[in-house]
């Protein structure tokens, strides 16, 4: 005999269903999406904020590792240039391997492999081997190769028109916040002891991975059944087509964090030297200004944007001439510091303008399938900005402060040409 049921709640015309809480049915299926969608955010950021830890955080602790395992500065510096130069190298493989199987499956392994090489660099300290330690970092940086850039393709596969350009304005607002709190976060870790930094990176990683797990669902995706070769052949087809606009943003990216960080490590030196000899955690929080105008601004950016066109070329050319201007301008203020972080802040202002309308561009340039490797090779030619700026930097700061600031001025300038000449996107960006 069937089971009696009682009957529906019956509701009065035009009324509509209420949830145990007293909301309607819509409004409490719009506050499910809005609290998913949030999680999808916070998953999504957290992935470049682990990858700004990788070197930002273990700046402050240099001087104590090369004096706790009897190695020299250059030997010091090369735990943050091994881990640039191997993650630069591996990002297109990355690229390739997410638009093969998917991002998820590239991304979380990444992270894993990016935290256990952490465990590796703790144990290495602990051990005084800097062999381990360097082989750790290396470790560390083909983990890394998977995370931000990957994250760029995921959120163009994930969204579309206005919500994807404010999550690629989240997602560097979250790459600068990176930026701005882990050397502080360096500082204080070292308090406890100086390796203290290897032991945080599994915690973080393991967090964001986890994020990604539980709060991402990718779509669905079949695997790509054309050989390598014939993969490459069509990624080169898009340059052939795009090419000239793509290769005028990928200099732009590369040119806005390679100036912005150059910059920075000038004021940081610059804030070490007398008369002013501010370091340790106060220095960390000189440096965040120009970040967190960067933070600001790729946030309001990426809000505002919502792929037109006409709005991401307006942004794109301001921000780069605001950097030339700001950058030429210092060039003619020695010994006046808070104008120079007054324009180091601008400089950041500029970059946070550019990047996620270039971001926005370069993610809907191509359909899914090659979507990661386009994405990567931005990534790494990203990434290594920001590795050779300071090196860069510092070499011209050995001829002169107008060396340096007439060279990095000159450089924005150009980018601010090629994009005006080469970047012409349309009504509504892809």
């Amino acid at each position: 005999m069937a089971a009696i049921r009682p009957p529906a709640a019956v509701h009065p015309p035009g009324a509509a269903a209420k949830d145990g809480t007293g909301r309607s049915d819509a409004a409490a299926r719009r506050h499910v999406r809005r609290k998913s969608a949030a999680l999808e955010y916070i998953a999504l950021a957290s992935v470049p904020l682990t990858l700004v830890l990788g070197n930002s955080m273990l700046v402050p602790v240099l001087p104590s590792l090369a004096r706790e395992l009897g190695v020299s500065s250059f030997q010091s510096s090369l735990v943050i240039t091994l881990f640039s130069v191997s993650a630069g190298l591996v990002i297109p493989a990355a690229g390739y391997l997410s638009d093969r199987f998917g991002r998820k499956r590239v991304m979380i392994p990444a992270l894993l492999l990016y935290g256990g090489g952490g465990i590796l660099a703790g144990l290495g300290a602990v051990w005084h081997s800097y062999g381990v330690v360097i082989a750790a970092r290396a470790l560390q940086g083909v983990g890394a190769a998977g995370t931000a850039p990957i994250a760029m393709a995921l959120a163009g596969d994930l969204y579309k028109d206005a919500q994807e350009s404010r999550v690629q304005g989240l997602i560097e607002a979250s790459n600068g916040t990176g930026k701005v709190l882990s050397p502080i976060a360096g500082s204080l870790l070292a308090l406890i002891v100086w390796h203290a930094v290897f032991w945080a990176f599994p915690a973080v990683c393991l967090l964001s991975a986890l994020a990604l797990l539980f709060f991402i669902r990718e779509p669905r995706r079949k695997a790509a059944s054309q050989p390598l070769g014939s993969y490459l052949r069509s990624v080169a087809d898009v340059f052939r087509s795009d090419g000239r606009w793509l290769s005028a943003s990928f200099f732009a990216g590369a040119a806005a964090l390679f100036v912005l960080f150059g910059g920075l490590f000038f004021l940081s030196e610059v804030l070490e030297d007398p008369p002013h000899g501010i370091d340790g955690v106060r220095k960390g929080l000189v440096l965040a200004i120009p970040l967190l105008a960067m933070v600001a601004a790729s946030l309001v950016t990426g809000a505002i944007i919502k792929k037109s066109g006409k709005r991401i070329r307006l942004l794109v050319n301001t921000g780069l001439l605001i950097m030339a201007a700001a950058l030429g301008l210092a060039a003619f203020f020695h010994g006046r510091l808070y104008v120079l972080i007054a324009l180091l802040s601008a400089c950041g202002l500029g970059t946070g303008m550019v990047l996620p309308c270039l971001n926005t561009m370069i993610t809907g340039a191509v359909d899914k399938a090659r979507r990661g490797m386009v994405t990567s090779l931005y990534g790494s030619l990203r990434f290594l900005g920001v590795a050779f700026g300071p090196p860069l930097f510092g070499w011209l700061m050995e001829i002169s402060r107008p060396a340096v600031f007439g060279s990095v001025s000159a450089l924005a300038l150009a980018a601010f040409v090629l994009a005006l000449l080469l970047i012409r996107p349309g009504e509504k960006v892809r």
